[in-house]
């Protein structure tokens, strides 16, 4: 329950667990990149995460049916107070932030939930890519713009970079699909002027399609901008990449608790999935009948066996300004690939198209006068 009406929750303290000092200097350390270990940032020092028997080897799927905590969150409507257990500081958080770093001492909090309506994550994508190496990416990335301004890509200097781990459901399920269509088979001919034509004949068909689909990404998010997080995707989330969920990963990185819940998820994964049934059919036509072209392709499918994963997953933010303009992007803190938005020059676009149709111009002239 919120203390007042602003929804203001109060933690005791903020939970240590996954903190660790360092043994030279007792500074904290933070979880390292470039090593998978922990990292002290004034000494140097580095060694291995700690051992923790009651951590699992694997990320176990979880079913979808058995689930219990099924609803959504909203960003901003409640608050959480916590007490800093290393420096005693009073710091005001998102009632969905589950993991910080204190503004006054460093010192990384990893925060419970303030109920027990949430699921916890049963796994994360540890970050591969170190904020230098994002810094480094980000600069190709917007060289490689053609429409930007250059004195945009000179000037651009990105605010520091926050490394967040973000909210995805992955689902899996088995798909049964009763379809209805029709095909068409091309035949090619000449008609009385030479010219080559083609005449599609179409056929009725029906039948059934089966396909398993595993690990569908679904942001479970609405606090960023997805149409940037979409252009660094995909994440990849299988058993090799995704470790069991240990507060050691969040050390001195920002987390969030998803705010989509696992049935909206659901909802949402279920439409991707059907696009790319529809998809998947159509190509299980052509091959069945050796056909050309598919049209009015019906389908109803059932859903089984599904079961799901909570995951946290890697990202750099940041932005930078070019005039009074703030432009964000994202760095896929597993693979590096970047995204976001840029200012585009409106004569780079104008001399792009002018060049376009001169071209064509050019080609015209040339094929009609041999």
């Amino acid at each position: 329950m919120a203390d007042n009406d602003y929804g203001l929750y109060t933690d005791a303290q903020a939970n240590k667990k996954g903190d660790r000092d360092c043994p030279n200097c007792g500074a904290t350390m933070v979880f390292d990149p470039a090593t998978g270990g922990l990292y002290c940032p004034y000494c140097d020092h580095t060694e291995a995460l700690p051992e923790d028997p009651n951590r699992r080897d694997e990320v176990t799927e979880q079913d979808f049916l058995a689930a219990e905590n099924l609803e959504s969150f909203s960003w901003g409507e409640d608050k959480k107070q916590v007490i800093c257990s290393s420096c005693g500081a009073q710091i005001v958080y998102d009632a969905l932030d589950s993991a910080a770093v204190c503004p006054f001492c460093g010192a990384n909090h990893v925060m419970k939930p303030n109920d027990d309506r949430s699921i916890p994550p049963t796994g994360v994508i540890p970050f591969q890519v170190s904020e230098n190496q994002a810094a480094e990416n980000f600069a190709k990335w917007l060289k490689g713009k053609l429409f930007t301004p250059s004195a945009a890509k000179k000037s651009a200097r990105p605010d520091a970079f926050k490394g967040i781990y973000m909210p995805y459901w992955t689902y899996d399920s088995d798909t049964d699909s009763d379809f209805t269509a029709r095909y068409g088979i091309d035949t090619h001919y000449k008609d009385r002027d030479g010219n080559t034509r083609t005449r599609t004949d179409w056929y009725n068909t029906s039948g059934s399609y089966s396909e398993f689909f595993d690990d569908e990404l679904v942001f479970a998010s609405t606090r960023h901008d997805k149409s940037i997080l979409q252009r660094i995707e995909p994440f990849y989330s299988d058993p090799d990449h995704v470790k069991p969920y240990s507060p050691e990963y969040l050390s001195g990185f920002i987390s969030e608790r998803y705010s989509i819940g696992l049935k909206d998820g659901w909802n949402v994964a279920r439409q991707q999935i059907e696009s790319k049934l529809n998809g998947s059919i159509s190509t299980y036509i052509r091959r069945s009948h050796n056909a050309d072209r598919v049209a009015s392709l019906r389908f109803t499918t059932q859903f089984s066996n599904i079961t799901y994963k909570y995951i946290l997953v890697p990202v750099w933010q940041s932005a930078f300004n070019y005039k009074g303009t703030v432009y964000q992007f994202m760095v896929n803190g597993q693979n590096g690939k970047v995204g976001g938005k840029v200012p585009i020059s409106a004569l780079r676009v104008l001399l792009a198209v002018l060049l376009g149709i001169a071209a064509v111009i050019l080609i015209f002239w040339l094929l009609n006068n041999g």
